[in-house]
């Protein structure tokens, strides 16, 4: 089975442009780690639903912009979840002062690259995940 990228929507409203585009450039950046098989699922969500996922798995008591929950990679196969909130995204865009869709794909980026062993807990795996993250995001075709 080939990768697969699912994207679905909770307590949103939210039209997702470039699905087909967005999957086969996330599917190249998980090849590129070794990942050909499994599936990711991607849930774009508003920040009171991530805040409660947030809460009731990870006991964070805080909002952020994803959450990544891998179900067990191991290569080749990776199967994820991979939640998303548009409200930190759009606030995100709008502090750095960029696209909405730009911001929206190096969060969805972001969280691939921690299926595939990046970190950011420490200030340099934050200087490495953001220099993925940009070429990834200089790869896209769309």
């Amino acid at each position: 089975m080939p990768v697969h990228i699912n994207f679905f929507k909770e307590a949103i409203k939210l039209r997702l442009l470039h699905k087909q585009h967005l999957t086969l450039w996330l599917i190249k950046c998980l090849k590129d780690f070794g990942y050909t098989n499994g599936e990711v699922n991607i849930i774009l969500c508003s920040d009171r639903y991530l805040l409660k996922m947030n809460q009731a798995y990870l006991n964070h008591h805080y909002y952020t912009d994803i959450i990544t929950f891998d179900n067990g990679s191991t290569k080749p196969l990776v199967m994820a979840d991979l939640f998303i909130s548009i409200n930190s995204v759009q606030k995100n865009a709008k502090t750095l002062q960029i696209k909405f869709d730009d911001e929206l794909h190096r969060v969805m980026v972001h969280g691939v690259l921690h299926l595939c062993g990046h970190g950011d807990k420490t200030k340099a795996q934050s200087m490495l995940m953001r220099k993925a993250e940009d070429h990834y995001l200089s790869l896209r075709k769309f």
